[in-house]
């Protein structure tokens, strides 16, 4: 799939299949053992391959199980290159998650790194960490198979 195309959560899978990591089997595998675990807003009796590696509620059970979850606060030197971070865009009204990496460019200021994700335009880097109403930010470092 081009990366103009997708979702704000395809920049997160994408980023760490080209690490060579296949974060949406590891997501189904651990939905598959661990389903009770995960949110059900969607009705779903069972985990779907499809779809499940592409909501961030999914993401952040996976992400809190089987990384580190970290504080959430307003200090930029606590977001490092490769940490994630989940926003919800219409806070306070009714939720729309996004999700972004925190990638190593600097913010024109100097003051925080900027975020890598998709809101519609394609994955573009931008300096949007403290944009919108922060609701997580993890680290997820697994073992890396390189070929």
């Amino acid at each position: 799939m081009p990366r103009e195309t997708g979702v704000c959560t395809d920049v997160i899978i994408r980023a760490y299949r080209r690490l060579g990591v296949d974060l949406q089997k590891l997501v189904h595998e651990d939905m598959r053992k661990n389903f009770s675990l995960y949110p059900k807003q969607w009705g779903l009796k069972k985990p779907d391959t499809n779809i499940d590696h592409r909501r961030v509620p999914n993401l952040q059970v996976f992400f809190t199980r089987h990384g580190k979850s970290l504080p959430v606060t307003q200090n930029g030197a606590d977001y490092k290159p490769g940490d994630i971070v989940t926003w919800d865009l219409s806070y306070p009204k009714r939720p729309l998650p996004h999700i972004g990496i925190v990638t190593d460019k600097k913010s024109a200021d100097g003051a925080r790194y900027m975020v890598v994700h998709n809101i519609g335009r394609g994955a573009e880097v931008e300096d949007t960490l403290f944009e919108y109403h922060i609701t997580g930010h993890y680290r997820y470092e697994p073992e890396i198979q390189l070929p």
